[in-house]
Order: structure tokens, then sequence, then C-alpha cells
């Protein structure tokens, strides 16, 4: 099996009709993480993440809902139910990315956004905004896919290892993303979608 990719880009607001049928659809668990963010509008990424997730596992295995979720010590999620169906997702402001594999798998999507010239130099070595981008994207995707927590990103970034593949992804305009993995799955099909699509 090819890693698949689900993206999306939200150009608008929730409703509160919409955001309340797609908390209902979530385990229990991570609704109520979701609810404790206070603000509606910074609920709208990781809750469209998972509701992606849960379209993205409908369209590849039929599945009508989410399984149960567990979680690593780093924060890596899993299904325990099914230990051969690994995911990963992320989101940013205005656009969110999820990967389906049958290995272990990370991604990142990150909207190019203002940095200091120091933090670019300092955390990335780079040059331009969209370089630091680039670098924090496959830093992030790279452990998240290993499970090994939020410091290793910045350390400097080492060299790809014996078996390690990253692949970034052409998404959407002004955002940089990309998937890491470790298994010889080849890059699958990027499904590019907006929020009206996914509703």
């Amino acid at each position: 099996m090819s890693i698949e990719i689900w993206t999306a880009k939200m150009e608008r607001l929730l409703t509160p009709r919409e955001s309340a049928a797609m908390l209902e659809l979530l385990p229990a668990q991570r609704r109520e993480r979701l609810l404790r963010i206070k603000q509606e509008e910074k609920r709208r990424e990781p809750l469209c993440a998972y509701f992606l997730l849960r379209h993205a596992l409908w369209e590849q295995y039929r599945w009508r809902e989410l399984p149960p979720m567990t979680y690593s010590s780093m924060g890596k999620p899993g299904f325990p139910d099914f230990p051969k169906v690994h995911f990963n997702l992320s989101h940013t402001a205005g656009a969110v990315l999820v990967a389906l594999a049958q290995e272990p798998v990370g991604v990142d999507i990150e909207h190019i956004r203002p940095v200091s010239q120091r933090t670019v130099r300092r955390l990335a070595g780079a040059a331009t905004q969209r370089a630091f981008f680039q670098s924090w994207v496959r830093r992030e995707a790279r452990t998240k896919r290993s499970g090994a927590g939020v410091g290793v990103m910045l350390e400097s970034e080492s060299p790809l290892q014996p078996g390690e593949h990253f692949y970034q992804l052409e998404t959407f305009p002004g955002y940089v993303a990309g998937v890491a993995t470790r298994g010889e799955e080849p890059l699958g099909q990027v499904r590019r979608y907006t929020l009206d699509d996914m509703l």
C-alpha cells in the first residue's frame, strides 16, 4: 500500500451548527479535549483535522466512525484495535493534513508566516522564511513518525537515516507540507479539499 494523503484548506469559519455536528462524530475523549479550547475559531483546525481523518478512513477502509485511540507517552496517536493502520495528522492556520499508511508515518503542514531572521538562522540555518518552514516541516514530520517528542525538533537537523524517507507535498499556495516514513511505501495520491468539499 502507498502512503495516502488528504489535505483541506479552511477558507471560512465553521458555523455553530457545523461545529456541533463535527464534535458529535468524535470519540468522547477527543471531543472533551477540543471543547477545552474556549475560542471557537481556534478549535476549527484541530476539529477539521479529526473530521478529515474520519473522511480518510471512510474512503480507505469504509469505517463509519473513528475507532478508539491511544497515545504514546510522547503523544503519538494510534488505533490499538488496528495496529497495522497507521495515521498522522497536522493542522496550521487555515489548513489540515492527514496521512494513512501501513507503517509509522508523520506529517506536518505549516502556513508560511513572518519569522524573525534570527529565528530563521538559529533554528534552521536558512536564508528565507520558506526555507525555514521547509526545514521545520521535515523535522516535525520525522519527529512525529518516530514518536520521539517535540524536544528533538529544536536540535540541529540530522541527515535521513538508512530506510528513512521524506516527501515534500504540494498542497496550497502559501503552505509547506511533508510526510516522513521509514518503510518502503511509495507516496500515493494527495487529495485536496476545501472546507465545503468536506462537509
